[in-house]
């Protein structure tokens, strides 16, 4: 089975497809409803307009991507600090890697970590 596609609900569509295009390399494919269809190889992710019934979404419930290395993270989260993202946190290390939490427009949640400096009791735990 592979992954075909992620949907989620905004009250404010555009702006939460603008934060997939402009931060995590997303394609607006196209648009109806004011709803979005983005690309990236291998998946789509669907922003479904939800106006009023927009979720809350859980506070844990997030996605995760996984940047190359520190600096990378370390780049992002500058980025992302200097551009006004909801930050969560600052960048920490868990024993799995560096990461930072973060919020796009409509509240869900990203994960922007890097393995590479993951605790070597970890190291053979990753699939690539």
């Amino acid at each position: 089975m592979k992954l075909n596609h992620l949907s989620f609900p905004s009250a404010n569509t555009e702006a939460t497809a603008a934060f997939f295009e402009r931060y995590l390399g997303f394609t607006i494919a196209g648009s109806w409803d004011r709803s979005y269809i983005l690309k990236r190889p291998g998946y789509d992710v669907v922003i479904d307009h939800a106006g009023a019934d927009a979720p809350a979404w859980p506070k844990n419930f997030h996605l995760g991507f996984e940047l190359p290395d520190l600096e990378a993270v370390q780049a992002l989260y500058a980025r992302f600090k200097a551009e006004g993202v909801q930050m969560e946190t600052a960048i920490f290390n868990n024993g799995r890697g560096s990461r930072f939490f973060c919020r796009a427009p409509g509240g869900v949640m990203f994960e922007m970590n890097t393995r590479k400096d993951a605790a070597q009791e970890y190291q053979g735990t990753f699939d690539d």
